[in-house]
């Protein structure tokens, strides 16, 4: 008995609007793909009902030869995907049509340009799926049901892509989701027979469901019966993974890689294996070219599909691949695990564990290939995903001396280009341009790159001609608490603890440094009395050799512009007092040696310390203060 039609007119969320608007124009050159992206959708909707009837066999209703069916109506000018998958009921529609869940959104809106071209990567990668039928449609009809409701809870939803959607309760006998799209009067090509199949085959012949079409016979020879047209399987309909490596054709391994990876682009490059004895499984993984939008999302898709017997089991299986890896896509294939597997069973499954880890060598053994064979391709690659990878020493304690050879920093060396945008030195390559009797791997962190590169304390490393690292990304100082040494040399920030050159620092400078740090031991006492509460010790710096006055941490302690970031976005931070280091041969500080108005020192000494805090990257705790005594300073007599 059909329940009682509910129809409503909904608006779109703006940025599903401004998308199709820029979809429509920016992608109109290859109009083709929207067919590519529905068949896609169908095919996982058919691979979600073939999982979920694992554990419940009623959701096939007698029906459970899976596949996606495309027609076409001339005469209408209209096209039809139709699939017998899961189907979506009405919360679901308005979930997956109506809003862009995908996370992300906002960074791929404010990365525009403008330029077409340029735009038409960038929604590439953003992954254009449904809303890619308005490129050919000026209107599009989507009716479904979900497996296991009855007939009358389908749904059907319908607009022109202008603003709004209506969304209505209707009867559907059958469960799937049927998608009409009506052509815009210069798409009727795709109204074809042929151009339909062709596209089918040559985007979607690696998918596992068959893709069928109405057979249109030859008419008949005279005294012959007319043959009745009958469905036919247009693509393939094989498993592209289970095939042998030799059989398929690297247009073929780019296609899944679209189908299975959400992109527009091509892979940078994919691994395909096929692992026997005493474990069996099959695994095709590829690195994209371009990093995803959601990259950095809390809630992010990891991109490995498990399939166990070539049945499709889960998407986004995370315990397949490490989350500082999460950009590989592609698919794994077991022959050993149970076709009733969940996740909470793969968490503490040693199958999976042996799958997981192979799967990471894999990918390390391309990256470590790359990089020593193909610099340019693997700085690319570096500049997408660098970021990613950097969170490895944490995660991945096993692996951690094969994921630090794979970094890249920018580096004080001139030669090797401290001023280009790229990140290009190794740990390997530092090593190599160390000084003779150098035994650490010196580093600074900051929020950018300017900052690093004007950082007080790199200037005594500066006048020796002593390379350091410029570490700028915001996980740079959480992955240096785990990656504390390489090859035996220990990794040391510049800007905290102690300063010991070790056997870089000749007998005459140090017994300087001494002379004038106890030679200045009168004014270090008056700043430190001036600035009680602020700081932990005022003392002499062996580090400075330009500026006045820097601040330093402890060793273990937060780098400032880090404190201030975390501070900022509403984390309690512990309270500690940074060090100040002051220059005792700076005339500022051999002015102030001089200076008996004690109100006058007192507002020197605030002054330096504020102005180290600010070149640190830390946070003023009262900015007026600091105006008024600058502007006092720059006033006086």
């Amino acid at each position: 008995m059909s329940v009682e039609a509910h129809k409503e007119t909904l608006e779109f969320q703006t940025e599903v609007s401004q998308l199709l608007k820029l979809m429509i124009h920016s992608l109109y050159s290859n109009k083709e793909i929207f067919l590519r992206e529905l068949i896609s959708n169908a095919s996982d909707a058919c691979d979600k009902l073939r999982f979920e009837g694992l554990t419940d066999d009623a959701l096939f209703e007698g029906d459970p030869e899976l596949r996606v069916e495309v027609a076409f109506d001339k005469e209408a000018r209209t096209v039809t995907v139709r699939d017998n998958g899961i189907g979506m009921n009405r919360q679901e529609v308005m979930d997956n049509i109506g809003t862009i869940a995908k996370s992300g959104t906002r960074q791929f809106f404010e990365s525009l340009t403008g330029d077409q071209a340029k735009d038409a990567q960038l929604i590439g990668q953003f992954g254009v799926g449904f809303y890619s039928a308005f490129i050919v449609a000026d209107k599009v009809t989507l009716t479904t049901r979900r497996a296991g409701l009855a007939a009358e809870h389908g749904v059907r939803w319908e607009s022109a892509g202008e603003g709004s959607y209506s969304l209505e309760t209707v009867d559907m006998p059958s469960r799937g989701t049927e998608v009409v799209l009506h052509l815009r009067e210069d798409a009727t090509e795709f109204a074809e027979d042929y151009r339909l199949r062709s596209i089918i085959r040559k985007y979607s012949d690696h998918i596992s469901i068959p893709v069928q079409m109405m057979s249109h016979p030859m008419p008949p020879a005279e005294g012959e019966e007319a043959e009745e047209p009958k469905l036919e399987t247009v693509n393939s309909a094989s498993a592209l993974w289970a095939r042998p490596k030799g059989e398929i054709s690297d247009d073929e391994y780019k296609e899944f890689y679209k189908h299975v990876g959400h992109d527009f682009d091509d892979p940078l490059l994919w691994l395909h294996n096929r692992v026997e004895g005493k474990q069996e499984y099959t695994s095709l993984l590829y690195l994209p070219k371009r990093a995803p939008f959601d990259l950095f999302d809390r809630e992010r898709r990891h991109g490995i599909k498990l399939y166990v017997k070539r049945v499709f089991i889960m998407d986004d299986a995370e315990q397949l691949m490490p989350a500082y890896l999460r950009f590989v896509r592609g698919v794994i294939d077991s022959d050993d695990l149970p076709l009733n597997v969940s996740r909470e069973i793969l968490q503490h499954n040693k199958l999976i564990d042996g799958m997981r880890s192979a799967s990471v060598k894999r990918v390390l053994d391309a990256l470590e290939k790359m990089a020593k064979d193909d610099a340019e391709q693997y700085q690319s690659f570096w500049n997408e995903f660098g970021k990613v990878l950097k969170e490895g020493p944490a995660e991945d304690h096993g692996n951690r001396e094969r994921i630090a050879k794979l970094l890249r920093f920018h580096s004080t060396n001139a030669e090797i280009g401290a001023d280009s945008g790229d990140a290009t030195v190794g740990l390997d390559s530092y090593i190599e341009r160390m000084k003779e009797g150098q035994e650490k791997i010196y580093y600074v962190t900051a929020d950018s790159l300017a900052a690093a590169k004007s950082s007080p304390h790199l200037e005594v490393f500066k006048k020796k001609g002593i390379e350091v690292l410029l570490l700028t990304d915001r996980v740079d100082e959480w992955m240096v608490s785990y990656l504390t040494e390489y090859e035996g040399k220990s990794l040391v920030s510049v800007a905290k603890g102690g300063l010991d050159l070790g056997e870089l620092e000749d007998e005459e400078e140090k017994k300087a440094a001494e002379e004038a740090a106890e030679e200045s031991k009168d004014i270090l006492e008056r700043m430190k009395t001036v600035l009680d509460g602020r700081v932990k010790e005022v003392r002499a710096s062996h580090r400075l050799t330009d500026s006045p006055a820097c601040v330093v941490l402890e060793a273990h302690e937060m780098a400032m512009h880090m404190q201030r970031l975390l501070k900022e976005a509403g984390h309690e931070m512990p309270s500690s007092l940074p060090i100040l280091e002051v220059n005792p041969r700076h005339p500022l500080v051999e002015r102030m040696k001089s200076e008996q108005d004690e109100d006058r020192f007192a507002d020197w000494s605030h002054i330096l310390f504020d102005q180290a805090m600010l070149a640190e990257g830390g946070q003023l705790e009262d900015p007026m203060a600091f105006v008024k005594r600058v502007n006092a300073a720059l006033t006086a007599g």
